[in-house]
């Protein structure tokens, strides 16, 4: 899915107009770069968490040449997907967020 198409779907099932729902994509997706960027965790309930992580220097090799080379330290972006999604893609029974975390008396 490509973000045109979020946008279409926004258009389409909230009633924003393309303008509206554009503007509203563009925010949400800026405010998660920025999030990101100041190394800060991303929690989307029900949907998943994105994590940036560091990511030491190492050996690495060149495999067309079989040099070794330095591979600079780094950071990551991870996702780990929730219980929620895991389920969906799996054809799970569908876990609500707040029903997982409610403990069983």
């Amino acid at each position: 899915m490509t973000k045109a198409e979020i946008v279409e779907q926004i258009y389409e099932q909230v009633g924003f107009s393309k303008k509206e729902s554009a503007e509203l994509v563009e925010k949400v997706f800026q405010t998660i770069k920025e999030t990101l960027a100041r190394g800060e965790k991303v929690k989307i309930s029900g949907f998943g968490n994105f994590v940036v992580r560091p990511k030491n220097a190492r050996k690495g090799r060149n495999p067309q040449t079989g040099q070794e080379i330095v591979l600079e330290a780094r950071r990551v972006l991870t996702f780990k997907p929730s219980l929620v999604l895991k389920n969906i893609l799996n054809d799970g029974p569908v876990v609500e967020e707040e029903q997982r975390r409610t403990p069983d008396f």
